[in-house]
């Protein structure tokens, strides 16, 4: 079993045949996928996908990407969908995604902490990890953090990486990790330890080695993602699977609390 930590299943790229990138990924045996929103425009359509799919989870956020379209009263309508869905059958396993990203430039960086610290706080009011994104902001984003979280898409230094996982963080690899080239990162997949690594796609985004850079990823790639893994580790491949899934229940328990053997998609 394989657990995608981080999939954009909702996307305008997946609207044409969505059932069936779903389905594609089922069979190749990644048997959980989450899906983070990335602002209030999409709250309810990652929502919808964890009933038209069992075996999605989805978590709610506002991406720092998406701060400067979003308004102060979108944090109040995250308040309230938390509040109410964390009484449904199908709760958010979170809050994400969010974060800083002090790379794409002129990017308001007050109010991307404006808004990361509010939601941090909607995080520590429902007792939910967070699914964080970072770029060239690491540092900032430490400072802020107390609690066990998924940190998306992880690039930072050995030195960093240790300091999230000492505050009980699971740092996320994808096909950032599967290029020859990307040797910080294939450093740290292989000298951090197992326990704190989890695997995700970050479809449609980043695709992997094999695909064409201006091809979109699925989710059904992560299972040769995590075959990389195990390469440069010198690992079998069901023990990345078995570690990497057993990090993410561990890290979103909710998760873990809705988990049931996998059936066939319908």
């Amino acid at each position: 079993m394989f657990i995608d930590s981080h999939c954009h299943l909702d996307a305008a790229e997946f609207a044409q045949d969505r059932v069936q990138v779903a389905q594609d990924a089922f069979s190749a045996g990644v048997h959980t996928i989450v899906v983070p929103a990335v602002w209030a425009q999409n709250f309810a359509d990652v929502s919808a996908l964890t009933t038209q799919y069992a075996f999605v989870r989805h978590a709610l956020g506002i991406h720092p990407l998406y701060i400067e379209g979003s308004k102060e009263s979108d944090l109040i309508t995250l308040e309230h969908l938390l509040a109410a869905q964390l009484q449904s059958l199908r709760p958010p396993v979170a809050v994400g995604e969010i974060g800083l990203d002090y790379f794409v430039p002129d990017l308001n960086r007050d109010r991307q902490m404006a808004f990361f610290q509010a939601q941090l706080k909607l995080a520590k009011q429902f007792d939910l990890p967070v699914i964080l994104h970072l770029r060239r902001a690491v540092d900032d984003i430490l400072k802020c953090l107390r609690q066990a979280k998924v940190a998306h898409a992880f690039n930072g230094s050995q030195q960093q990486a240790e300091q999230f996982i000492a505050l009980g963080f699971k740092l996320g690899f994808g096909g950032a990790m599967t290029y020859s080239r990307a040797l910080h990162i294939r450093a740290l997949a292989k000298n951090l330890p197992l326990e704190a690594i989890v695997l995700e796609t970050d479809a449609p985004d980043i695709p992997p080695n094999w695909l064409e850079k201006s091809t979109r990823n699925t989710p059904q790639q992560l299972p040769k993602v995590a075959q990389i893994l195990a390469d440069i580790r010198g690992v079998e491949v069901r023990q990345v699977a078995e570690i990497t899934s057993k990090n993410v229940q561990e890290v979103l328990p909710k998760i873990a609390d809705l988990y049931t053997p996998p059936q066939v998609l319908h």
